[in-house]
């Protein structure tokens, strides 16, 4: 069963962002863009729900959050249900600790999913992101820093992630105004 999302990200400048897109629009098959509205709620588990211009999810990662891989789980609902699982999840004593609206755009390249998001408060990132099976992962995880580096992006630390987020998760509330 491949139900775990491998993963390598980096933070980039505006100069790169709109320089990859550039690349991904002529190298790449473009898959989407989207707009996407995450809530992230409190709890030992990694809980969200999301809406976005298709429809709305609930979903459960597995891990810590920045992990190269995470067992992921989702239900896939009705763009109108979100509202639902929000209250649903309220209801429950879950609070929501974490709004996150981003821009994402997606593409298949070279056999892998990219995604070039632009995160309101948070920055510019490329993620290149493939499912694989749990003993797949050490080698899919390789191939996939092997393609950031053609790509000539240096994939940002795992420390730098987690303090950028922790920020983010302190002072959201201002950063998206």
């Amino acid at each position: 069963m491949k139900d775990i999302e491998t993963e390598v990200r980096s933070f980039l400048t505006k100069e790169q962002y709109d320089k990859l897109l550039d690349f991904f629009k002529k190298n790449g098959e473009f898959v989407k863009k989207d707009y996407q509205i995450t809530y992230y709620f409190t709890g030992e588990q990694d809980l969200r729900i999301q809406k976005n211009d298709f429809f709305s999810k609930i979903w459960l990662k597995g891990g810590k959050i920045h992990d190269d891989f995470r067992k992921e789980l989702e239900i896939i609902c009705k763009k109108e249900d979100f509202k639902k699982a929000e209250e649903l999840f309220t209801s429950l004593g879950y609070e929501i600790k974490i709004k996150w609206f981003r821009d994402r755009q997606e593409f298949k390249w070279e056999g892998i999913d990219v995604m070039i998001d632009f995160t309101k408060g948070y920055g510019y990132i490329i993620e290149l992101e493939q499912m694989c099976s749990e003993n797949e992962k050490e080698k899919v995880i390789a191939m996939l820093k092997e393609k950031m580096k053609k790509l000539e992006i240096t994939i940002t630390p795992k420390e730098e992630f987690d303090a950028k987020f922790k920020f983010y998760s302190e002072n959201w509330k201002t950063l998206i105004n």
